[in-house]
């Protein structure tokens, strides 16, 4: 069936999120995050975070370096983590692979590789796995993620899609319309809060459905002024209360697998059994 591996991944979610491994801690100092796609999302939510290639172009000091590689194969993650002085953590599903061999320290997130290239748990595990290694109280995570799983966003024919956030949330939008790219293959934008009201607005109009992290604070202010704007252009838009980056994703994950299955896409592969989507990753690869 299609999608039936993203489902049963996104459901499982409360189950393995139980699991995630939380007696250990980081050393104190500076710890720096990277990862690539999902799991660059994934570093963001633990504080300094750098994209892998970022720091391939610019190495920066730290007292520890955080790689998170579901597969732990990834290629610039592992040129990172090669190059790094000091101590290497690394969260993944894999312990034996290329990154796992040059890691201090391997943190086992997930019981499984996740079977769908549409990650879904195994992001949200590696949140948590990271937000234990800091010191965070996670042990609510699971059923919070367990209520989320009970709602759902309705389903529209958009063809452009939106989400913005700040601060905390930002990871959170990254996410969002990444999974929307890769699962439903609908143009999707992740914006700061910030910037989206500086000039985005001239390229938004009525056909865009929008979604704004409310955040906390000053972020709050901004997110009901962004979802102002945004009415008065015709958006249909959502103001979307937060709590946690491995909370909120969940209704993305789940619009995500809903769009794709009104529209007859398979979010499983993301294309990668398309000939013509074979040949542009060789491009690049």
């Amino acid at each position: 069936m299609a999608g039936e591996e993203t489902r049963r991944a996104i459901f499982a979610q409360p189950e393995w999120l139980r699991a995630v491994p939380t007696d250990r801690r980081l050393p104190d100092g500076r710890v720096l995050h990277t990862g690539c796609g999902t799991s660059f999302h994934a570093a963001q939510t633990g504080g300094w975070a750098e994209q892998a290639l970022e720091l391939v172009l610019r190495p920066r000091e730290a007292d520890a370096l955080v790689v998170i590689s579901h597969e732990g194969d990834t290629p610039l993650s592992l040129e990172v983590a090669r190059a790094f002085a000091g101590p290497v953590w690394l969260i993944t599903a894999k312990p034996e692979s290329p990154l796992g061999e040059r890691a201090d320290e391997v943190v086992v997130a997930t019981p499984e590789v996740e079977r769908s290239w549409c990650h879904t748990i195994s992001y949200t595990c590696a949140v948590t796995a990271l937000a234990a290694l800091h010191g965070e109280d996670v042990a609510w995570l699971p059923d919070a993620v367990a209520g989320a799983l009970e709602e759902r966003e309705p389903v529209s024919a958009h063809e452009r899609w939106l989400v913005a956030g700040a601060g905390r949330d930002w990871p959170t939008a990254q996410e969002a319309v990444l999974k929307l790219r890769e699962g439903a293959h609908v143009a999707a934008e992740a914006h700061h809060t910030e910037q989206l009201l500086h000039g985005h607005l001239a390229a938004i109009d009525e056909s865009v459905r929008a979604f704004v992290l409310e955040g906390e604070g000053r972020a709050a202010e901004r997110a009901a002024g962004a979802v102002a704007a945004l009415r008065e252009l015709g958006c249909e838009v959502t103001l979307v209360p937060t709590v946690h980056p491995v909370v909120d994703i969940v209704r993305f994950q789940l619009l995500t697998f809903d769009l794709a299955e009104s529209r007859g896409v398979d979010p499983d592969p993301i294309r990668t059994d398309d000939e013509r989507w074979k040949r542009a990753r060789a491009a690049y690869a």
